[in-house]
């Protein structure tokens, strides 16, 4: 090949080696595939610690009374009387509503286990213990001069210094939502006394102060808080707020009134021990997630 052919032929060459190598360089490049990063979905499994307050009130602690009737007992120790006589005329009287409200405040702890993570069936168990400010005392005078020419004083007190429950949560967690019943054991320190005079001198008393226990249901709604909420102070994703009602009965019981001078044995008063707290808490549960 003449030299000049040769020349030529190699600039070719050269040529289209450079113009299919600047083609590759425009050709998109294989970028490398994204990292999945899961979301971590909330759980409310977990041991939790909170405190928690709202209103305590009673609407059916009613005080009913009748009287010992020992007429004609032999070997009675006391004169005989006929008391009940003095319940039937409203001396004594046989029925006194006794209802009160308060303030109630204290804390809980407890455990959940949810089954699905997301949304679910939980189910948990509670302990509680709070300070009820339930307590009232009632003094009513009351005269019948047809049967009794005294002014008749009859002093009731009820008190409930503080409320305990130990109960099982079982519901339904829409995510970090969720919607429960409860139900379980209560018990809580009562105080009760009742005082009859005749006159100026106390002639029948009666006073007790006792660990009660009953039952305790109801229900609430709970909330986990997002990091950023304003009430989240922890900014951790373990902080839950709830709103709760809590119906408990401690039972009814008998007191003996008995004489402390008067006429015949004395009386008997029962006294049920029955509310309901309308509370908010807050709870921390350990475990972010």
């Amino acid at each position: 090949m003449p030299p000049v052919l040769k020349s030529v032929a190699l600039a070719a060459v050269a040529s289209v080696t450079l113009a299919a190598a600047a083609g590759a360089a425009d050709l998109p490049r294989r970028a490398p595939p994204p990292v999945f990063t899961p979301v971590p979905v909330f759980t409310w499994t977990g041991f939790y610690v909170g405190v928690n307050a709202g209103y305590a009130f009673t609407e059916n602690d009613t005080i009913r009374t009748t009287g010992i009737n020992n007429l004609g007992a032999v070997g009675t120790p006391t004169a005989p009387a006929n008391l009940q006589l003095n319940v039937d005329r409203n001396l004594r009287r046989p029925a006194v509503n006794m209802a009160t409200e308060g303030f109630s405040g204290g804390g809980q702890i407890g455990y959940n286990f949810q089954f699905t993570p997301g949304s679910g069936i939980v189910v948990g168990v509670e302990a509680d213990a709070q300070y009820t400010d339930l307590s009232r005392n009632q003094v009513q005078n009351t005269t019948n001069t047809a049967f009794n020419p005294n002014v008749l004083i009859n002093s009731y007190r009820t008190e409930l210094n503080y409320l305990g429950t130990v109960r099982g949560r079982i519901g339904y967690a829409f995510d970090r939502v969720f919607v429960y019943g409860t139900g379980g054991f209560a018990y809580g320190d009562v105080t009760q006394a009742v005082t009859f005079q005749t006159g100026a001198p106390i002639t029948y008393a009666a006073r007790r102060s006792s660990m009660e226990t009953g039952y305790a249901y109801g229900g609430g709604i709970e909330y986990a808080l997002p990091t950023e909420s304003f009430l989240n102070f922890f900014r951790a994703s373990a902080v839950t707020i709830k709103g709760e009602y809590i119906r408990y009965d401690l039972g009814s019981r008998n007191l003996f009134v008995g004489t402390t001078g008067g006429p015949g044995l004395g009386y008997v008063s029962r006294i049920s021990t029955e509310g309901s707290l309308a509370r908010a808490g807050i709870n921390y549960k350990f475990g972010t997630y």
